[in-house]
């Protein structure tokens, strides 16, 4: 009989869900990451923890639109915390942890950088700690093209010098970058950081160009074009780096690396306005003005390092993006 018992306990184990924590579920990456895990057959046995504190940095609409899409799930559990305080690695033990969770925004960081330092660097060293503490198998951690600052050899290669950061929100990335080194030097924390290069699809932040562009050229409203038009952005689509992100959790081996996720296609913003009036059908109607200061002339990465270490390749042409993008905006 308890040969029998135990075999079944055994049985039951291996069906058992295991946890995988998703910080910043309600924002832009974190609620497509979480679709995408939640949808896919091949993570069923994965139970999706998402963490978010609801922060009013945008539409808090849009982040509790995010929150109903996710609830829909059986295998998905919501926790509203913040990362600064939070003791959810402790409750749920998860195996993976991928914090999606910042404050976000060049501009914005200059006019608070002591709350970005907390959120972006306080946040991160908490959830390093839990994670030490709970034996996490994995974290990883978006980290940012910002910190490449105003470095002028292009593209941008994981192994080019990151010390020209040109705002806070730079800073704060290279930061988590450096604390997470030394939590794997320290304790063997198995640590992945992914430079993410200008993000936009569905569910984008309304603060950044492709959302903000596409919906006032829709609504016939002024968009702003900072400088002569002839800055350049390596314009990554959403599920490129769904892509990537899953990657690093999965198939990664490497136990403490950054990796760059980009479109390694860059385009001037004097095109990229000109493919959002091509997309939507009308002609924008552009405020000209000085280029702003925290902002950088130039994104442009080097995806190969990521392609040999867990085959990572944007596969989705800017067009084809900001189509579906206007698709999804023109839904609401």
């Amino acid at each position: 009989m308890s040969k029998i018992f135990f075999l079944y306990v055994i049985v039951i184990n291996s069906l058992a869900s295991e946890n995988i924590l998703v910080t910043g579920c309600c924002g832009f990456i974190g609620v497509n990451l979480c679709k995408r895990l939640l949808e896919n057959k091949e993570y069923s046995n994965y139970k999706i923890i998402g963490l978010d504190n609801m922060d009013p940095f945008y539409s808090i609409t849009q982040k509790k639109n995010n929150l109903e899409i996710l609830s829909k799930f059986e295998n998905f559990e919501f926790i509203n915390e913040d990362i600064i305080t939070t003791k959810a690695i402790t409750r749920y033990k998860p195996i993976y942890v991928c914090n999606l969770a910042a404050r976000a925004g060049v501009r914005p960081s200059l006019e608070e950088p002591i709350r970005y330092c907390r959120v972006n660097i306080e946040g991160n060293i908490n959830l390093l700690e839990e994670c030490v503490k709970n034996n996490v198998k994995k974290y990883v951690y978006a980290s940012s093209s910002s910190v490449y600052g105003l470095n002028s050899k292009v593209p941008f290669s994981e192994e080019d010098p990151i010390d020209k950061p040109n705002s806070v929100y730079a800073c704060t990335k290279k930061s988590m970058e450096d604390f997470c080194k030394c939590y794997h030097k320290l304790y063997g924390l198995p640590v992945i950081g992914l430079r993410f290069f200008t993000v936009y699809g569905p569910h984008g932040r309304p603060d950044m160009a492709p959302y903000k562009f596409l919906k006032s050229i829709m609504e016939e409203k002024e968009i702003h074009q900072f400088g002569d038009g002839s800055s350049f952005r390596d314009y990554t689509y959403i599920d490129d780096i769904v892509d990537g992100i899953i990657g690093a959790i999965f198939n990664c081996s490497k136990k403490c690396e950054v990796y760059n996720l980009g479109n390694h296609s860059p385009t001037t913003l004097k095109e990229f306005i000109h493919l959002c009036e091509k997309t939507v059908g009308k002609k924008a109607k552009i405020l000209y003005k000085d280029n702003q200061l925290g902002d950088v002339p130039k994104t442009y990465a080097d995806v190969r390092k990521a392609y040999v270490d867990f085959g990572f390749y944007p596969k989705t042409k800017i067009e084809e993006g900001l189509q579906k993008t206007f698709e999804w905006l023109s839904k609401d």
